[in-house]
């Protein structure tokens, strides 16, 4: 009544079971390695006993010393407790094994999703129309990107395709403003783009740039670093267009009208939060390998 209350196992049936069959497999392995340790130095102490101290001597069945017959006897025990180990413990136990694996990893997988679910739920994360970070007064903050249908942007740190009507529009919307880019981006350009003034986005606080680039740790101290603009571009990589769309006023997109493999890729367009003002479409032709169109979005 007043005893210590038996502790309940803060673990599932099957994984305890698991557990438990893992430790059996053990011990099992644990005698088989003690008996062939004692098979050894048996079979030593036989052969020592007999023809050191002469022990059955006179035991000869066949013309055979004893000691043999006994080792052989030990070796094919051995040979069974072996086999029962190695084989008919494993052999007769490897489906429920799997049975009782699969079950484990589903019932994490289970208990991972619902943590998930819980987490979401008391912290859900930060969205566009919650989110607003610092921007320059009086700016508008504008994304330019070339785009596939299915939101690829590049691979390798490469263009997918060569649009020359896309290149041409892209200099005359960002010429003489500044363009704000991660360090793959700028990299990824010969030179740096001539009557733009270049902000770069880097973690490397020793990153060498030539004369006239700037170079800023976070989107925060670009936007900072751009004051001065009136539209200000953000064009890239990936991860610099997903932190700056929650508080773009624009978006110039060149929809491309194919899917293509790529490893870097521009953020959904949300249509309650952005709206269509524009659409100027173009067929493929000699110097334009696939279909576009440019599409300008402002913030409904």
């Amino acid at each position: 009544m007043f005893g210590k209350k038996k502790e309940t196992p803060q673990i599932d049936k099957e994984q305890l079971e698991l557990i438990k069959t893992a430790q059996k497999r053990i011990k099992q392995k644990r005698r088989l390695y003690i008996h062939f340790v004692l098979f050894l130095i048996g079979s030593l102490a036989f052969i020592v006993a007999n023809l050191g101290f002469n022990v059955g001597e006179a035991v000869n069945p066949f013309g055979i010393n004893w000691f043999v017959y006994a080792i052989i006897a030990w070796f094919l025990i051995l040979l069974y407790h072996a086999f029962n180990v190695y084989f008919t413990n494993k052999f007769l136990g490897e489906t429920w094994e799997k049975e009782q694996l699969n079950k484990l990893v589903a019932l994490q997988k289970e208990r991972i999703a619902k943590l998930k679910q819980k987490i979401e739920k008391e912290n859900p994360l930060p969205t566009e129309n919650t989110i607003k970070l610092p921007k320059p007064k009086n700016s508008e903050i504008t994304l330019i990107v070339a785009a596939g249908e299915n939101d690829a942007i590049g691979k390798d740190n490469q263009l997918i395709w060569h649009l020359s009507d896309d290149l041409k529009r892209f200099k005359t919307l960002t010429n003489g403003h500044h363009i704000i880019m991660g360090r793959k981006t700028f990299e990824s350009f010969p030179k740096p783009l001539p009557n733009r003034t270049h902000i770069v986005i880097s973690r490397q606080a020793d990153y060498q740039v030539p004369a006239g680039v700037i170079v800023v740790s976070n989107l925060e101290d670009a936007f900072d670093a751009s004051k001065s603009d009136k539209q200000p571009f953000v064009i890239g990589g990936g991860e610099i267009y997903k932190q700056a769309m929650a508080f773009a006023d624009k978006i110039e997109l060149t929809r491309v009208h194919e899917s293509f493999d790529a490893d870097t890729f521009f953020p959904k367009i949300d249509p309650t939060i952005w709206k269509e003002v524009s659409k100027t479409s173009h067929t493929k032709d000699e110097k334009h390998p696939h279909d576009f169109s440019f599409i300008t979005y402002v913030r409904a």
